[in-house]
């Protein structure tokens, strides 16, 4: 236990309601004159709203962010920044704009600001999700970790809680994950652990449309908090499982990232159950359980939107296909990746059955 490496990454992190309105002085103090917003199509408007705020900072909106970060997309963007002259980048968004941030600064090494409108975590981490060709890789360099993290509360209070939950549930896999990682160390477990027992008690709250207003905007802020800590324990350890599934069903079937995150969770852990009990007793510890994949399987219930691979498309004979893809190039994993044993994972997660 006591013999490991930690290298934080060096992040400026802002935490704050209405956090929003320092970003002016955040570009300011990197320098930064010509910022270049990003977003999603569907988040263009409020975007453009921000944009307007950081009055003479912000340049211009590129609003082509698209899910799992598609490399035909981000061929594209560099263009836009040498067309404007920007010489910073302001995502506003999730974490397709993250990603999409992300993958410009690997071209470019441009700073950049980032203020995070769901519970990605990704902004956190100097890794790039990249999907070309129905293939989903990552890769790990410095000059993807953004600058500065701007986490504001108040930019939560509109998701929809079917987007809410299975959001949080994607940065809680994010801390899981940490647990049983390989480069896992007693720093980045403690946080961890806080971060699967603060979204664990948030997000029902979030969900829930009996919860007051006042609890909500608390939850919220813990969410955020519980969301913050998990990014931060990804960029720090290595991926396994987890990560290494949700990659081949996102990249390889054009599922949504956070749904699959959020149903995938409780399998993955299951997966792991009986070669990381430690980890899995840290996730009971946190979430109030005696067994840690089945207390993920009744929260994943509770805040998701989506309880089947089924549910989601994917058909059964697509099963075989995805557990072949997932056993390339595996990621390290506590237990060893087999695609018997992915396929059966698989099977379960398409039924639905509880791990």
């Amino acid at each position: 236990m006591f013999d490991f490496t930690y290298a934080p990454a060096p992040v400026r992190v802002v935490f704050a309601a209405g956090a929003r309105r320092r970003a002016h002085a955040e570009l300011e103090a990197l320098g930064v004159e010509r910022a270049l917003v990003l977003s999603t199509p569907h988040q263009a408007e409020q975007a453009r709203r921000f944009a307007d705020s950081l009055g003479d900072r912000a340049i211009d909106l590129f609003d082509q962010a698209a899910m799992h970060t598609p490399i035909d997309v981000t061929a594209t963007a560099p263009s836009a920044v040498e067309s404007v002259r920007a010489d910073g980048l302001v995502a506003y968004g999730g974490g397709s704009t993250i990603g999409l941030g992300k993958a410009i600064a690997l071209r470019t090494d441009l700073p950049q600001v980032v203020l995070p409108t769901t519970f990605a975590g990704s902004e956190m981490t100097p890794i790039l999700g990249q999907t070309a060709g129905g293939v989903k890789t990552t890769q790990t360099d410095p000059k993807i970790q953004p600058e500065v993290v701007i986490y504001d509360p108040e930019l939560i209070a509109t998701l929809p809680a079917a987007m809410a939950g299975p959001s949080g549930m994607n940065a809680l896999a994010h801390a899981v994950e940490a647990l049983y990682a390989e480069n896992a160390n007693p720093i980045t477990s403690l946080m961890a652990e806080e971060s699967i027992r603060a979204l664990g008690r948030a997000l029902p709250l979030i969900v829930n449309e009996a919860t007051s207003s006042e609890d909500a905007a608390e939850a919220r802020a813990a969410a955020l908090y519980g969301a913050w800590l998990a990014g931060t324990c990804l960029g720090s350890v290595g991926m396994a499982v987890h990560h290494k599934i949700c990659h081949t069903l996102g990249g390889s079937f054009d599922l949504p990232h956070a749904d699959i995150h959020c149903l995938m969770i409780p399998y993955s852990a299951a997966y792991n159950r009986d070669a990381a009990p430690a980890a899995m007793a840290r996730v009971a510890r946190a979430l109030n359980a005696a067994d840690g994949p089945s207390a993920l399987f009744d929260l994943m219930h509770k805040v998701g939107r989506i309880k089947s691979l089924a549910e989601l498309g994917l058909s059964e004979t697509d099963l075989d296909k995805a557990a072949e893809i997932a056993v390339q190039k595996p990621y390290y994993n506590p237990r060893p990746i087999t695609r018997n044993g992915i396929r059966d994972m698989l099977q379960q997660a398409w039924e639905g059955d509880a791990p």
